[in-house]
């Protein structure tokens, strides 16, 4: 890695919600944040005053324009638009940090890494669950050869209760590209991380519609409605890809499900060990009955041997971690936790796994 003696100086654009881990995140790796933009004006003033930032613009073209001193920019908008703002910015010589999904489809995400790749800029994206403390320390053990090859693994995020409202960009197909699917994709690609992103070859998987309309399911985020929206997405699926080393992972994603509780998890099955990296969260989230476990399983001197990774708590579950490792990947410091290439590859695998469900037969990658 080739360090830069530039300081890294950031435009977010989007005001919502994220936009605090982003600027705490890129705040403690040392970077300074110029402007927000937002094609709300009012609110890209209000998160600006919030987050102690100097300027707000009610688009990115007037951000670009008046704060040359920007390299670098943070895109926390609807999935719709991941990929136009991203291109956009690359064009302009920025570097890109996307919230995920990476956007809509694989071909979108080709182009965006195709674009980084011309402009010679980084392009990174917000899986922030790689950057959990759990997710790092399991993943030392896995490239230190403690598990050996992982030949399967197990990859969770399902709900209970977690439609995020009826009627908004969430659950309408053209802005969001799909529901928990596309949404909850963290986990698909913290399995993906841990086996080493091998190279997929075909994908099943089967989605579920019969809650998405249920008013019962709505989850707990005071997402309003839209009266008039549309509601075309998944509420469920369960899903199997195979690679073509020979590696297979199974998955299960879900907003409304007749499950116990909330639960965010990868398990896998290695050579030499196998692992668990889980949440339960608790009745309101992330509560005092929320759980996490990080273990390794083996066999030694004819015992089975279990280890308890023990690691400091992240309630932002990786978010303001993920922010740093870009600001610090940009100035060559760390590696970057996540690759366009990777992105482009777990996209594949998404496109391949709404395929299968809407033809009732296994889709190549």
């Amino acid at each position: 890695m080739k360090k830069s003696s530039k300081k890294t100086t950031i435009g977010i654009i989007g005001a919502g919600g994220m936009s605090r881990y982003h600027a705490e995140g890129f705040r403690s790796a040392g970077a300074e944040i110029a402007a927000i933009a937002d094609t709300n004006p009012a609110a890209a003033a209000k998160t600006a005053a919030r987050e102690n930032v100097a300027r707000s613009f009610g688009s990115v073209e007037e951000m670009l324009r008046d704060c040359p001193e920007i390299n670098a920019v943070s895109i926390i908008v609807p999935n719709k638009f991941h990929a136009p703002l991203a291109l956009q910015a690359l064009k302009a010589g920025k570097h890109v940090f996307c919230e995920k999904p990476p956007a809509l489809n694989a071909r979108e995400a080709r182009a965006m890494a195709a674009a980084a790749a011309k402009a010679r800029r980084t392009l990174m994206f917000d899986f922030n669950n790689r950057a959990r403390p759990e997710s790092r320390a399991m993943k030392a053990y896995i490239d230190q050869g403690v598990a050996g090859r992982i030949n399967s693994a197990q990859a969770k995020w399902i709900r209970r209760t977690g439609i995020p409202g009826f009627g908004g960009w969430f659950t309408s197909k053209a802005l969001s590209g799909g529901g928990p699917v596309i949404d909850l994709l963290h986990m698909l690609d913290l399995a993906l991380h841990f086996m080493g992103y091998p190279e997929p070859e075909w994908a099943l998987g089967q989605t579920f519609t019969d809650f998405i309309t249920d008013k019962q399911f709505k989850g707990p985020w005071g997402i309003p409605d839209a009266k008039n929206g549309v509601t075309d997405v998944e509420n469920a699926c369960h899903g199997f890809i195979r690679f073509k080393t020979g590696q297979v992972l199974t998955m299960q994603s879900s907003w409304a499900e007749l499950v116990k509780r909330e639960e965010v998890s990868v398990a896998f099955q290695g050579t030499k060990a196998g692992g668990l990296v889980r949440r339960l969260f608790g009745q309101d989230g992330i509560d005092s009955t929320a759980t996490d476990t990080c273990e390794l399983y083996s066999q030694e001197n004819g015992h089975s041997v279990n280890r308890d990774i023990i690691v400091p708590p992240d309630e932002t579950m990786g978010r303001v971690s993920a922010a740093a490792n870009f600001v610090a990947a940009i100035e060559g410091r760390e590696k970057p936790l996540n690759t366009a290439a990777e992105a482009v590859t777990l996209m594949r695998i998404i496109d391949a796994l709404y395929t299968s469900a809407k033809t009732g037969k296994p889709a190549k990658c």
